[in-house]
């Protein structure tokens, strides 16, 4: 019987009750039929129910950290069952490379969002963006960011079931929010095998991700103000959804990533004998054929200079005679087919469109004879490598018409002015790459194309054997782009995250602030500690607890001292008359370290005890400077502290404030150390 693709929801596995009008997934090499989705027959009021009141507080009550403790579980989780996500994956059409590259690749975006959960996440549910904002005398505002009380729908293409699936996955855990993935169809089986593992693992609470199998039926009507929709697909299915009333009328955020009509440009300097010309056809070759061209961050249009397309176009094509086009599973297949017979007579008609339009065919092309290694070309979804060349630069086809195939046209430009308005013509792509050593050229194109891109990438000789290809989504950076690209944003670091939470601004009292978000400010009480600080364990020290300090002050003999011990002899600590005549000073001045070290001699514990380590400063501002006779006093806060789960220990930021005999501020920074939690009995 054949294998009906099964749905995660409500903590069940159900698989469809028939295979009455089933959709047939079938190998893309032979034809054969290897799974199918059919009608998954839940109630998706449910399924959104469980989601927000199972997964949804589960997530919520979590810390960032904790969050991030889970993806790391699951991560290592997943890299232990790598070969059960192979086992299916070559029906698909993709080559072994191919595989990795989602497949891996997903692991490792979901290991990078649990590493920066880690790391630039508080361990605490909230992030507080920025610094209070002085609205009045004792009132303050201040952003903060919380997780949605909604759902994250994924729905995605075909192309990358499991990439797709983790690179949502990761910035929505830590965002607090539960997840319902919906894949393509002609991928389902594959995507199955991962939900399968992802439950297994048990490092999420139940009901932070469902998996649908088949059609998601009702689920928008369940969907409204508190929920995030994700979408990967064609740019009229985007619009499609986009107007549904969950998102019109009910304000459901919705991202897309849709057609992009990416570009590869060539720059002037990059002539024969030249690495960069040689990079610039090895790449364009790379993201021809990788994956079949069924990328999104696929190269779809090559700018090279006017008067070059024929000296390209035949490097290109010499590089493309030794594609073998066949089954990914027979040996000495370096290219597989398309997904499905159905995209591959898609992409032969977006081909004749472009050519329509006022292309020509260099190679392959839709009606080309294609053979395929070790297996039947009539039965399999094989598309021979096309490379065509625009006749008119300027033809809507080329610009707006996206074979997602091994497809890409040469295009050529006059000047930086004409590719840059040519570039333009694709109305936004995802990505975009420049091969150029040449900087001025680099910087006016990066620039020119940036408003059309959501990501550009520049190749030259330094980088080009270590960078990551042009079309690789990279979980530290923006992966969307504006446009007919979908106008969407996904990864890009943290910001994935505070993407998908709730900005809201409080405002109120300076302790009331503190209160809420857990970080003092110099406008808020600070309270004389009993006891040196220092001397107070992580859950013993409270925000606000302050040490006023004594007095130094400052000499000549100090300053001299200084430069000479350092060898920093500056004119304006060590030249009285030159320093007059700066419009900063009135005369020679203490170095600004020299203060810093003074500060910390006044404040600093010298006894082992709670402070383990002093790891930095931030935010160091020297407001104005002090002279020789000047006398400082430091007051030292306690501003923000974090325990690190596990550890017996936890970070302490203080707020430094360095003041004169004027009581007037002269630096200010935060100092970070590492400090111990109170030992525990068996400790």
């Amino acid at each position: 019987m054949t294998h009906l693709v099964s749905s995660y929801t409500v903590g069940e596995w159900t698989t469809p009750a028939s295979d009455h009008g089933a959709r047939e997934i079938r190998d893309a090499s032979t034809g054969a039929v290897v799974a199918a989705v059919g009608d998954p027959g839940l109630d998706f009021a449910k399924v959104a129910e469980h989601a927000r009141s199972a997964g949804g507080a589960a997530l919520r009550s979590m810390t960032f950290h904790q969050r991030a403790l889970a993806l790391k579980k699951l991560t290592a989780y997943l890299k232990e069952h790598t070969e059960t996500l192979y086992a299916d994956y070559l029906t698909t059409g993709a080559t072994m490379p191919d595989a990795r590259v989602d497949v891996e690749g997903g692991i490792q975006a979901l290991g990078q969002y649990a590493s920066k959960g880690l790391k630039e996440l508080p361990n605490d549910t909230v992030i507080i963006e920025g610094t209070p904002e002085y609205l009045a005398d004792q009132h303050q505002g201040q952003v903060v960011l919380t997780s949605r009380h909604g759902v994250f729908v994924q729905i995605n293409a075909f192309n990358f079931p499991v990439w797709a699936f983790l690179e949502k996955l990761g910035p929505a855990v830590l965002a607090g929010l539960p997840t319902i993935v919906k894949p393509a169809t002609p991928t389902a089986h594959v995507a199955e095998t991962l939900a399968r593992l992802v439950v297994e693992s048990g490092a999420l609470p139940e009901g932070a991700v469902q998996f649908v199998g088949g059609s998601i039926g009702d689920l928008f009507d369940h969907l409204g103000g508190q929920d995030h929709i994700a979408f990967t697909g064609s740019a009229g299915t985007a619009a499609l959804l986009r107007r549904h009333p969950a998102v019109v009328e009910r304000s459901a955020r919705f991202n897309a990533e849709a057609d992009s009509l990416n570009a590869t440009i060539l720059g002037p300097d990059a002539v024969a004998g030249q690495e960069e010309l040689d990079y610039f056809v090895k790449s364009a070759l790379r993201e021809l054929t990788s994956k079949t061209g069924q990328k999104c961050t696929a190269i779809r249009r090559v700018f090279v200079p006017q008067g070059r397309v024929d000296e390209v176009a035949g490097m290109l094509v010499a590089k493309l005679a030794r594609v073998v086009v066949g089954d990914p599973r027979v040996e000495g297949t370096t290219m597989g087919p398309l997904v499905s017979v159905e995209q591959r007579d898609d992409v032969a008609d977006a081909v004749r469109r472009i050519v329509e339009s006022g292309a020509e065919v260099v190679l392959g092309g839709p009606d080309a004879v294609t053979s395929a290694n070790g297996a039947d070309p009539e039965t399999g979804a094989f598309f021979a490598p096309t490379v065509l060349r625009a006749t008119d630069p300027r033809a809507t086809g080329v610009h707006t018409v996206e074979a997602f195939g091994p497809v890409a046209t040469l295009v050529p430009y006059a000047g930086v002015e004409d590719l840059v308005s040519l570039v333009a013509l694709g109305e936004g792509s995802l990505a975009a790459s420049v091969v150029s050593n040449d900087p001025e050229f680099v910087r006016e194109v990066a620039l020119g194309v940036a408003p059309f891109h959501g990501k550009v990438v520049v190749f030259n000789r330094a980088n080009a054997a270590t960078a990551a290809p042009h079309g690789a989504a990279l979980g530290k950076l923006i992966h969307g782009g504006p446009g007919r690209a979908g106008g969407g944003e996904e990864l890009g670091g943290i910001r994935a995250v505070k993407h998908l939470m709730q900005a809201t601004s409080i405002a109120g009292s300076p302790d009331m602030i503190v209160a809420v978000t857990r970080s003092w400010n110099p406008a808020a009480t600070a309270h004389a500690s009993a006891v040196h600080p220092f001397r107070l364990y992580l859950e013993d020290l409270e925000l606000g607890d302050t040490l006023f300090t004594g007095s130094r002050t400052i000499t000549l003999e100090d300053i001299e001292h200084f430069a000479h011990f350092t060898g920093d002899t500056f004119y304006a600590h060590m030249n009285e008359e030159a320093a007059k005549d700066s419009p900063l000073f009135k005369g020679r001045v203490a170095h600004g370290y020299f203060i810093l070290a003074c500060a910390a001699g006044l404040f600093v514990d010298p006894d082992p005890g709670p402070v383990l380590a002093n790891y930095g400063l931030e935010n160091l501002r020297f407001v104005q400077p002090m002279y020789p006779g000047d006398t400082m006093t430091v007051r030292l806060t306690a501003k923000e502290k974090t325990v690190r789960a596990g550890t017996g220990w936890g970070e302490v930021v203080w707020d430094v404030a360095v003041t004169n005999q004027r009581d007037e501020l002269t630096a200010t920074y935060q100092l970070l150390t590492i400090n111990a939690c109170r030992p525990t009995e068996a400790g």
